[in-house]
């Protein structure tokens, strides 16, 4: 069974799916009005004119493409990076260039990808000792 999660996509790409039926993540891609150059050692945050409503105790985890990463060595920053079930700002992807050459990001590029994971609330217990 699938949990539905909304979603409002003002980008002109289609919605994040699951590239075969084994897939855990689902690529984002780039919304960007023009190309944008990335130097080595670059970083800078790409938005995916993607938001999302995630249920209570869900998180969405924005994690590198490793296929980008080997090939490019292009990778996110912050990863991976947490988004709250309370947020409803647009989804961006902090990207980093580690290679030695200049990369540059295109609109629609899949930048990275986002895994969907439960998440237990935890309580505190103070005690003297373990």
């Amino acid at each position: 069974m699938s949990t539905i999660i909304p979603i409002v996509n003002h980008s002109h790409h289609p919605l994040p799916a699951y590239a075969t039926e084994g897939s855990s993540g689902l690529d984002l891609r780039a919304f960007i009005a023009a190309p944008i150059p990335l130097a080595p050692l670059e970083r800078i945050l790409i938005p995916t004119g993607l938001h999302i409503a995630l249920p209570n105790n869900w998180e969405a985890q924005v994690r590198p493409r490793s296929g980008l990463a080997i090939k490019q060595g292009l990778t996110c920053l912050n990863t991976p990076g947490t988004i709250d079930a309370d947020y409803r700002g647009e989804i961006k992807v902090i990207l980093i260039n580690l290679s030695n050459e200049h990369q540059v990001i295109h609109d629609g590029d899949r930048i990275a990808q986002i895994v969907f994971q439960k998440v237990e609330k935890m309580e505190w217990q103070l005690v003297d000792s373990l």
